[in-house]
């Protein structure tokens, strides 16, 4: 183990943090306690109208959601009762399931799992929004969402994970020459450790400098250590499963937050005992697995929209619901990766009679496709070039960076990837995200019912909506565009960068600028000739799509923010564009590393 060692200033930073810890981000004003050097204030390198003038009511807004949800995990806990285990090897008998769920929300509610203690894996996925992001304002502008030291961020929204649990290990399929599985947006939660991708997937935002912050893993054992539900974490994963001797700085260091100068690229600054360390590790894969155990249950993964009970026989589809049905399995051609368990009609006019191939189809092939989406400039991550106040700088590269998705991780550029067979076949995927579920893309909360702007209902009276981003740059703002894009994509492509369209064009309408990553773009979509009408068809079978029909949706009711109106969901967010900078060349730290980009990106 390596012993954390520090300069006179380089403690100093680490002050500096504490501070921040226990005053600038906590749940008020108040001053820092005695002793602690001021705090300097939320990092914010960034220009005026990249960050919303409400985040931080709305981030005060969440924070108080969250701790509703976490109240009522713990009520639950409260009234489990005694548990026994039985049988050989022994298992929690009867309330098994039960405990090791209300144990993941427990933890997903949890904000002391944070550098600052401000921050819950909730924060930025919540159950109104298909557990994606709870900020309406933030998914209007920056898109990404501001991580447990004010205002660091990362470069992609938050991924909903409904449904993630339920995809498979990232393998290479050598017939296909395609990567299936995985988790995140560029699939370096492989699985490789756990053999399940979304318990690894909770294991990295809570060291993420961007987002929950801590130094060392460690740190969230040590949080879990002195939670109120510990006893039921050794409940379920054995008698002192936490018990471990901390180092007198642990607090220090675990206020201190990641990539900061004084830990630098020390991935294990706690001083632990090679038993202690161990020991740590496994409850750290056992916080994982967890939250994945309660990622998959029926409160998240609920089966329970108007498209499950029209496979089940329990609903029939209105004329524009079947009309969008056929056409996201015909015409639309989008169950060509978002898989509905039927056929993919691709010829006008054919009817699929035969029964359902799965009924509880997860929309998606676990694939990862370029879809040429333009660089979206309000993405926070592009200005923060800066030193914070603890030294680091989240992004030395400015609007140099490019995000190459899967083949960043590929060539170990982001996370480390663990096959050496992989790593040439990045070029091949330069730009390639995950193709997330279609299931809850269009879940709000109930009092704000769609995500498209300009509805009315059938007096005439707007119909509220709850704004969401979409993609994994937050670029498009509504479904109707979501739609658009795939339909009009090349028909409407102009070789100019977000906010530069010609005079006379509208972005997002007749518009399309050119794609951040342009090598290996799909051409399955584009063109795809579809009416408005039958977009806005498919928008209505999108929306079967939706949990909480055929009951409802646990936590579905948290929102206490504010629904908007009016507007229209074609121009959705347009009044919030900005125009891209020139973009220097392409960072070489991005893409200058083997193997490079066919053709060289510019």
């Amino acid at each position: 183990m390596v012993r954390m060692t520090t300069t006179a200033a380089a403690f100093g930073a680490v002050l500096a943090f504490v501070a921040i810890a226990t005053a600038a981000l906590s749940e008020d004003d108040s001053d820092p306690a005695e002793g602690v050097p001021a705090s300097p204030g939320p990092y914010h390198p960034y220009p005026a109208g990249i960050l919303p003038e409400d985040l931080d009511e709305e981030i005060d807004r969440v924070r108080g959601e969250v701790r509703t949800a976490f109240g009522r995990a713990l009520k639950a806990m409260k009234a489990l009762g005694p548990l026994t285990r039985a049988g050989n090897p022994p298992v929690i008998a009867g309330k098994g399931y039960e405990a090791r769920r209300l144990l993941g929300a427990l933890m997903n509610y949890d904000e002391t799992i944070s550098v600052a203690g401000n921050q819950a894996c909730a924060f930025c996925h919540m159950p109104y929004a298909g557990f994606g992001g709870s900020i309406p304002s933030v998914n209007l502008t920056m898109s990404a969402y501001p991580g447990s030291v004010h205002y660091r961020s990362v470069v992609r929204t938050p991924m909903r994970y409904s449904y993630a649990s339920r995809f498979p290990v990232l393998q290479f399929n050598a017939a296909q020459q395609d990567f299936y599985g995985g988790n995140f947006w560029d699939g370096r939660a492989t699985g490789l450790a756990l053999q399940n991708p979304n318990a690894e997937q909770a294991t990295d935002p809570p060291v993420s400098a961007g987002e929950m912050g801590f130094p060392d893993t460690a740190c969230i054992v040590y949080r879990l250590s002195q939670a109120e539900y510990r006893p039921l974490f050794e409940a379920v994963w054995g008698d002192g499963a936490l018990d471990i001797s901390w180092p007198a700085d642990t607090e220090t260091i675990c206020t201190t937050p990641a990539g900061a100068e004084a830990i630098g690229d020390d991935a294990t600054p706690l001083d632990l005992s090679l038993q202690a360390r161990a020991k740590a590790n496994t409850a750290y894969q056992h916080w994982g697995q967890s939250l994945s155990f309660y990622q998959s249950s029926a409160r998240v993964d609920a089966f329970s929209s108007k498209f499950d009970a029209y496979l089940a026989g329990d609903y029939t589809l209105t004329a524009d619901e079947k009309a969008g049905y056929d056409l996201f399995r015909g015409k639309g051609n989008c169950n060509s990766c978002h898989l509905d368990g039927n056929s993919t009609l691709l010829t006008a006019g054919t009817e699929d009679t035969g029964a359902p191939g799965n009924v509880a189809p997860l929309f998606t092939d676990f694939t990862y496709v370029n879809l040429g989406l333009p660089l979206n400039p309000r993405l926070p991550l592009y200005y923060e070039t800066t030193p914070d106040a603890s030294g680091y700088i989240p992004n030395k590269a400015g609007f140099g960076f490019r995000d190459l998705g899967l083949a960043s991780f590929l060539r170990s550029v982001n996370g480390v990837n663990p096959n050496a067979d992989w790593t040439g076949k990045a070029p091949d995927f330069d730009g390639a995200m995950q193709t997330v579920s279609a299931r809850n893309v269009a879940m709000t909360p109930p009092q704000c019912p769609t995500t498209e702007a300009g509805r009315v209902d059938k007096n005439g009276n707007p119909v509220p909506y709850f704004q969401k981003a979409f993609f994994h740059n937050g670029y498009i703002k509504s479904l109707k565009q979501l739609v658009h894009f795939y339909n009009t994509r090349d028909l409407y492509a102009y070789p100019v960068t977000s906010g530069n369209c010609p005079e006379g064009t509208t972005e997002r309408m007749d518009c399309w600028p050119k794609p951040e990553v342009p090598n290996n773009v799909d051409k399955t979509i584009g063109n795809l000739g579809l009416t408005d009408k039958e977009e806005d068809q498919i928008v209505a079978f999108l929306e079967t799509l939706t949990d909480g029909f055929t009951r409802p949706y646990p936590n579905r009711d948290l929102y206490t923010g504010q629904c908007k109106t009016g507007g229209s969901a074609a121009i959705q967010g347009n009044e919030t564009l900005i125009a891209t900078p020139d973009l220097p060349p392409c960072a070489p730290e991005i893409c200058k590393v083997d193997p490079i980009p066919k053709p060289p990106l510019p």
